[in-house]
């Protein structure tokens, strides 16, 4: 619009765009889940309600942040309350003690408003000194990210660097540890999220441990946790980070960090700058009931939901639900003619990867999906424009899975590719459910 010229914003034609592009009509509209109408917005005059696209129902099928459970959303839309109050107290005791029980820790939990990669931060800051020499072990775009914040903060950082599309070999990792002088800490990653990959955690752990030194085992597990057997006190790791907007099931903005009795430990001695992300502070503010700085509550509230219902259905079940969901999406995505990044055996249940067909451009395959209500990530790095990334955690069953198989199948047959939708679909839906009754 220039400046200076007045548009009949008021006139019916234009009332009726405004209306037709936000989804309303003129008797009025129920919204779908997660979209807005200008009748919703109390007290905005049409002057300056929002012009949106007409209310879709998305399929979200990236690896985070992942699709909101209707009782999550309900949850986070609760009144405000004050955060140095009783009642977050107890809401904090709450969903740090069931994130404990979870994650298999006898330690402290500390919930922290912040990204994912802020408590990667916060695990470096909070256990070691500038010049102390670390080990990144990097299979990805996350590994490499978790050893560039340590670099950044004046860790002296080696790489053991694997391939992309494979898991760090224990082996491999043993022999480095022994044939270079001891380090202060090993940097792993749980589960890649740009590669699809899923480390064998456990091993890694136990060789890093035992290595000379006796490293601090510090765990990238922002896409893994909640999702994917994992033991935080009886694998012998030393800190492990998550994010409320994965596989917990709630929105982005709360940091999860894990920590154990040896970083606990480092900590009186680290001397790497911290104030926002010092955990001992946030030991001392949570034995009141209470964070440092003020905190995401309503996103509290959503996490403390799905929290409770990860809790309700018990550990090995949801393990058992994720790998069984993650089988009959590789099965249906391979199915359609589609090569899956990982090996069998290092494949993740709660992102799947898969090169793109030679000659088909990512930008408007993607769009095409996009159109039909079915978001996917995209490849990383060196990998954009390569690879696509299906997300299959947290409030996810195999109905949405099946449903993005056939949108994908029939896009691809829309760029010439030879697909069968339909057979993807019941090959997805056999092979999840040869795999959940293999688990019962």
């Amino acid at each position: 619009m220039r400046r200076g010229r007045l548009h009949p914003m008021n006139s019916p034609s234009v009332r009726g765009r405004i209306r037709a592009a936000s989804g309303a009509s003129s008797r009025g509209s129920t919204a779908k889940s997660g979209s807005v109408t200008p009748g919703g917005l109390r007290g905005i005059g049409l002057l300056h309600r929002p012009i949106m696209m007409p209310a879709m129902d998305q399929n979200l099928r990236v690896p985070g942040p992942t699709p909101l459970a209707e009782a999550v959303r309900e949850a986070q839309s609760a009144p405000m309350i004050d955060h140095r109050g009783t009642e977050f107290g107890e809401l904090l005791r709450e969903v740090s003690a069931s994130l404990a029980e979870l994650i298999g820790t006898r330690g402290d939990v500390f919930l922290l408003t912040g990204s994912g990669t802020g408590a990667l931060e916060a695990a470096v800051v909070n256990t070691l000194s500038p010049g102390d020499r670390v080990l990144a072990v990097t299979i990805g775009a996350f590994g490499d990210r978790f050893a560039k914040i340590a670099s950044a903060f004046g860790a002296q950082v080696e790489r053991l660097e694997v391939a992309w599309g494979s898991a760090a070999d224990p082996a491999a990792l043993d022999a480095h540890l022994a044939d270079n002088p001891a380090y202060r800490a090993v940097l792993l990653t749980h589960n890649e999220t740009s590669t699809g990959v899923t480390n064998p955690l456990r091993e890694l752990a136990s060789v890093a441990r035992t290595g000379p030194g006796e490293p601090l085992v510090l765990v990238d597990g922002i896409s893994g946790l909640g999702a994917m057997p994992f033991e935080m006190d009886a694998w012998g790791i030393d800190l492990v980070v998550s994010a409320s907007q994965k596989a917990w099931m709630g929105s982005p903005g709360i940091a999860i960090a894990a920590v154990g009795e040896r970083a606990r430990a480092a900590g009186e001695a680290a001397r790497m700058p911290r104030v926002y992300w010092d955990f001992a502070e946030a030991r001392k503010w949570a034995e009141k009931g209470q964070t440092p700085w003020t905190p995401a509550v309503s996103v509290l509230y959503g996490l403390r939901v799905g929290v409770r219902r990860l809790a309700e259905e018990g550990r090995e079940r949801t393990w058992a639900r994720h790998a069984a969901i993650a089988a009959g999406v590789q099965a249906g995505l391979e199915a359609l003619g589609l090569q899956l990044v990982a090996a069998p055996a290092d494949r993740s249940s709660t992102v799947t990867a898969a090169w793109l067909p030679e000659g088909l451009e990512w930008a408007p395959f993607n769009a095409a999906m996009r159109a039909r209500g079915l978001i996917v990530a995209g490849g990383q790095g060196a990998w954009v424009g390569r690879i696509l990334r299906f997300g299959h955690m947290g409030d996810v069953g195999i109905d949405e899975m099946a449903e993005a198989l056939r949108v994908m199948g029939e896009t691809l047959v829309e760029f010439g590719r030879a697909a069968d939708p339909a057979e993807s679909v019941r090959v997805a839906r056999q092979a999840f459910e040869a795999r959940l009754s293999a688990a019962r």
